[in-house]
């Protein structure tokens, strides 16, 4: 992109300052146009039937996904959605300079084998649920740092692998509680760049990284109580640092909350004088019907949000249906040693504010 045409959409999008600066307690605004190129979603059958199914790139007929093991169909998705979205962007793998990538499973395996033919530099991320939020925010300050013009973000979840890694093995056939969520069987990947190209589907203008919250609450079966201190302190904090009001966003999204952590989040944050009951959306409550395929309190995973941000809320910027966002993924910090030693599950959410880039 010339210069000339970088400073008429900073103009457009009311960018300030040429260096990077602090916003804030804890966010930043970004100087410089940072650019969804492309993105893609791959999603497995249940997710496919869903309200959304239409929507996704690519919906598996078969959540193995042709590998043998649960673990290997999960890096097939990270596979599959990274090179779809390079594609779409009019690039080859290896265009892309850097990778910030994660997932669920221990030592992020998910990543690392369904990335590493690729062979790309790779930033291995681990935010649990919330590790979309944490992949485009690293990337988009790498981006507006000068570090890279292209980087791509990728995540996903599988539902048996997570049921594997972190609950009862799906043989076993146990009883999930009303307020249990399902994790997601799907990924998304993301070509940030500092470069609007041909096409651009939104910008990245500015990021509230989030903070570790704990409620002293203990139970995995119900991670929307868990997660929902977190997406209240960074959602409240970033308003705060960017001044706004809630009414300034057309959506402000969380990733895989459910019916439950929403509620909990509504009343926390008008517990703090801040109601956004009119703005509220959740990835989790989306993706799936609770009523006719028995998710319960809705969807979960690191593939909840990023599906849903790449199918949905991507489609209605691009079309300026919506203007700004705030896009906010949740993770419940816990793993299957924590939880055998008795530990609470705190939470962490990771904000990124998405625009409607102008023609």
């Amino acid at each position: 992109m010339e210069k000339k045409q970088i400073e008429e959409v900073r103009e457009k999008l009311g960018f300030e300052n040429q260096g990077i600066f602090e916003c804030g307690q804890q966010s930043i605004k970004f100087p410089t146009p940072v650019f969804i190129r492309e993105s893609a979603s791959v999603v497995g059958k249940k997710e496919g039937q869903g309200p959304l199914g239409k929507l996704f790139d690519v919906v598996g007929e078969d959540d193995m996904f042709g590998a043998n093991t649960w673990e290997e169909a999960e890096s097939s998705l990270q596979k599959k959605s990274f090179y779809l979205a390079a594609t779409k962007a009019g690039m080859k793998p290896e265009d892309i300079r850097y990778l910030f990538a994660g997932d669920l499973l221990g030592q992020s395996i998910a990543t690392s084998f369904g990335l590493m033919s690729y062979e790309r530099p790779l930033f291995g991320l681990y935010g649990a649920c919330s590790t979309c939020g944490l992949s485009l925010s690293l990337g988009a300050m790498a981006i507006a740092g000068g570090f890279a013009r292209t980087v791509g973000c990728v995540t996903s979840s599988h539902f048996a692998s997570a049921e594997k890694e972190f609950r009862y093995p799906l043989a076993y056939g146990n009883q999930r509680p009303l307020s249990s969520t399902w994790t997601v069987t799907g990924s998304a990947a993301f070509i940030l760049s500092n470069t609007r190209g041909n096409r651009s589907r939104a910008v990245i203008t500015g990021i509230t990284p989030g903070k570790v919250v704990d409620y002293g609450i203990r139970d995995s079966l119900n991670m929307g109580a868990c997660m929902a201190p977190a997406a209240c302190d960074t959602i409240y904090r970033s308003l705060k640092d960017f001044d706004r009001k809630p009414e300034d966003y057309d959506k402000i999204i969380t990733g895989d909350l459910g019916k439950v952590g929403q509620r909990a989040l509504l009343d926390l944050l008008k517990d703090k004088g801040v109601d956004i009951e009119k703005q509220h959306m959740d990835c989790g409550i989306a993706i799936f019907d609770c009523k006719t395929q028995d998710t319960h309190s809705g969807g979960s995973g690191c593939g909840c949000s990023a599906a849903v941000l790449s199918a949905y809320i991507l489609k209605e910027l691009e079309q300026g249906n919506w203007k700004r966002v705030l896009f906010v993924p949740t993770g419940a910090l816990l793993s299957k040693t924590s939880f055998n030693e008795g530990q609470n599950v705190p939470g962490v959410a990771h904000a990124v504010v998405i625009e409607h880039l102008k023609e």
